[in-house]
């Protein structure tokens, strides 16, 4: 896949659909790679007549590692945050927020459609709040406006130890997404153990899954920013999330004027393949309204 420059960093990335379509940017969560963008839902949003870009953030997958910046001290930094005080993180959202910018300008785009989920969804509303005048809309998916704790068997998952096997590695990534599902879907575990399997020989660096949770404490509240909207939104949200559970979607939804919120009955922390017509259909048509206004 190429490559290319931004922020004084390198980013990888891919594209669907034709290069003269209006650009979607897809800006993935927390720790995770643009290839947990299920590739047939980018290419439906393709066929719908967009540009669709995905591209791994800074300190995940292909892109540039930071770990010069050193390991955050978790504990201390949510100790801070518990207590209303500020600290010091190698970088915020704000910097991957600028990352996402240099995307598009590295591809000549000068506005684009803006799509995230979970920690996407939080980079997304921070570009949109930062930089207005680059997006064409939101589309904020299992994500929240502020830091809320999740489910406490989910959250405590996350925070585990990192496991030194390949063979251990798959096998905690399975354990998470069954966490992660809603059970309003079925479950492939010979399906999900390959899609696991392939993310971690692709790439693992968790590490960067650190700095990135230090970034989205540090970020803090953007209820107020989002207040400030002027330009359409949808949310989707599962209502068997446990790792951003509803209430985030709830408040994200209230938060933006005019916004849409879609539930998506049974959905979890996921893409299920049966959810995708109804994803699609929201951000396409989110999509029309905003270009033809």
């Amino acid at each position: 896949m190429p490559q290319l420059d931004a922020n004084n960093l390198t980013f990888e990335y891919e594209t669907f659909g034709d290069a003269d379509a209006p650009p979607v940017l897809f800006i993935m969560g927390l720790g995770a790679q643009m290839t947990a963008w299920p590739i047939e839902l980018c290419q439906m949003v393709a066929d719908q007549g967009y540009r669709v870009i995905r591209f791994d953030n800074r300190d995940v997958g292909l892109s540039s590692y930071l770990d010069h910046l050193g390991d955050p001290d978790m504990m201390e930094i949510f100790g801070a945050a518990m207590a209303g005080d500020s600290f010091d993180a190698p970088y915020d959202l704000a910097d991957m927020a600028r990352d996402t910018v240099g995307v598009l300008d590295a591809l000549g785009h000068d506005t684009a459609h803006i799509v995230g989920a979970s920690m996407g969804g939080m980079i997304a509303q921070r570009l949109v709040i930062d930089h207005p005048h680059r997006a064409r809309s939101l589309t904020s998916i299992f994500s929240m406006p502020r830091f809320i704790l999740g489910d406490d068997e989910v959250s405590a998952a996350l925070m585990g130890d990192a496991p030194e096997t390949r063979d251990e590695r798959i096998a905690a990534g399975l354990e998470a997404a069954r966490l992660f599902s809603g059970g309003g879907f079925p479950f492939d575990d010979d399906e999900v153990r390959a899609r696991v399997a392939e993310g971690i020989d692709r790439a693992w660096h968790p590490e960067g899954q650190v700095r990135q949770t230090a970034a989205i404490i540090a970020d803090g509240d953007r209820t107020e920013g989002l207040q400030s909207l002027d330009l359409p939104a949808v949310v989707i949200h599962g209502t068997g999330d446990r790792l951003v559970i509803p209430q985030g979607g709830q408040e994200t939804a209230d938060a933006i004027p005019g916004a849409e919120l879609v539930w998506i009955e049974g959905m979890g922390h996921e893409f299920p393949e049966p959810t995708w017509p109804t994803i699609v259909n929201a951000m396409t048509t989110l999509f029309a309204q905003a270009d033809a206004s």
